[in-house]
């Protein structure tokens, strides 16, 4: 008996101490079987935005902002469309859509002259200015979500108030990008890398803000709230080269007699390019608005109206990839035939959607507008590298950017007073196109036939 009651004693005090350690060590594995998804995800994207100097500059850490950005910037959007546009009848979205443009454009035509060097003297607290960007979003953010269901008038200003903080960001970006080039990057490589942070973040965001619009109107404006308010504090861990002035001079975009350097006075390249960007821009400012409210009441065949918007949005998001894509591969072959090669090709698309309008040519000239558009102002970007002096050249890029800004509110302004036919829309952006062309394919095309100029020294 003594036997046994010593081999049962041992069972019972080791039985019970085995199997917590099994069940402690099964824990630790299940534990590491759901982490290293997550962890293995967060590797690969730092190992990836931190690629060829990246990491050791600081330009991993504005790419894996600017990928906040775009997460945060789509969830409010899904929660703004979802309220503004699908939840009343055509007229009355058509008027809200209208009136949220007519606010959008007038402070950015009142602001526009003040923005750019109000930026500009940011020089040594852009990384405060671009948290505050974000910050500023995150606070609106919280308190649309307190009204979206209802829609009320007073998302209006808040709305206001999240696309100029969404501008300002944009701009100091830009005004960033060149403090941050590793060494051997060119910067329309660096805007590549970046901007294809930003759309890869928005795809990944949009159908998660669209899970949370399921649950309700709120809860995607909710999300934001969270992206914005980590965007901040990453705005903060950004280097401080982000702050550094040194070098930089205001620039001017159509100043005449002036001895500083200004857009106008580094060569024709830059307006021309810049005239061939804007009518692009407002190509798609255009086409976002039209296509919204044409395909919202006369769908392709077969489809719903969401259905088709989503058709033409995923399009128009491949061809915008695309461009970012090989954009940088494309830098050095000649910038202003680029621009004038894919401005001609955005207009013969156009015309083709005039003439044999239908589902899947929209579809294509989506396509084709995304690409363009990617391509044009990455080619743009390598302009400005090239001929503006580096010691206006911050400047330059928020001077451009606030110009393009406008040419889409105009372009969605256009949209808005347009009946809903899609072949006399069609013609509308062939005419756009077409001015853009008369503008500026000329000049750039003989800027190409020169050759690549010396850069010019301040």
């Amino acid at each position: 008996m003594g036997h046994y009651d010593g081999v049962a004693a041992a069972r019972s005090s080791d039985g019970p101490s085995d199997r917590s350690g099994a069940l402690r060590k099964a824990g630790r594995a299940v534990g590491r079987a759901l982490h290293m998804p997550i962890t293995g995800t967060a590797r690969g994207i730092r190992r990836a935005t931190h690629a060829n100097g990246a990491g050791e500059s600081g330009l991993g850490k504005l790419i894996e902002l600017h990928a906040v950005n775009g997460a945060g910037d789509v969830m409010i959007t899904v929660a703004l469309a979802s309220t503004v546009f699908f939840s009343v009848p055509t007229d009355e979205a058509r008027g809200r859509v209208a009136l949220y443009l007519a606010v959008t454009m007038a402070p950015f035509t009142l602001l526009a002259p003040v923005v750019g060097p109000m930026l500009d003297r940011l020089g040594h607290g852009r990384r405060a200015a671009m948290a505050g960007a974000m910050l500023v979003r995150a606070v609106l953010a919280l308190m649309m979500s307190a009204v979206v269901a209802t829609g009320g008038l007073q998302l209006y200003p808040e709305a206001l108030g999240v696309l100029v903080a969404s501008k300002a960001y944009g701009l100091l970006r830009s005004a960033v990008v060149p403090r941050l080039l590793p060494r051997g990057f060119s910067l329309v490589k660096a805007n590549s890398r970046v901007t294809l942070a930003g759309l890869l973040a928005t795809g990944i965001a949009a159908p998660v803000a669209v899970g949370l619009h399921w649950i309700g109107p709120q809860w995607p404006l909710c999300g934001a709230f969270v992206v914005f308010v980590a965007g901040t504090f990453l705005a903060f861990s950004m280097p401080a080269e982000v702050d550094s002035a040194k070098g930089e001079r205001p620039a001017r975009l159509l100043t005449h007699g002036e001895l500083k350097p200004n857009l106008r006075t580094v060569g024709r390249s830059v307006l021309h390019g810049l005239q061939a960007n804007s009518a692009l821009r407002m190509l798609s400012g255009f086409l976002i608005f039209f296509l919204a409210f044409l395909l919202r009441e006369h769908p392709m065949p077969g489809q719903s109206a969401a259905v088709s918007l989503g058709l033409v949005a995923v399009a128009a998001g491949a061809g915008n990839a695309l461009g970012t894509a090989v954009g940088a591969w494309l830098r050095a072959r000649g910038p202003e035939l680029i621009i004038a090669t894919v401005l001609s090709l955005t207009l013969a698309a156009a015309i083709c959607a005039a003439v044999f309008f239908s589902g899947p040519v929209i579809a294509g000239l989506a396509a084709v507008a995304g690409l363009s558009q990617a391509l044009a102002k990455l080619s743009l970007d390598a302009v400005i590298q090239r001929d503006v002096p580096e010691a206006v050249r911050t400047s330059a890029f928020a001077r451009s950017e606030t110009t393009l800004q406008m040419a889409w509110v105009v372009g969605g302004g256009i949209a808005m007073v347009l009946p809903l036919n899609g072949v006399a829309g069609m013609a509308v952006a062939s005419t756009i196109l077409a001015t853009g062309v008369l503008l500026s394919v000329r000049g750039l095309l003989a800027a190409a036939r020169r050759g690549t100029p010396h850069p010019r020294v301040a």
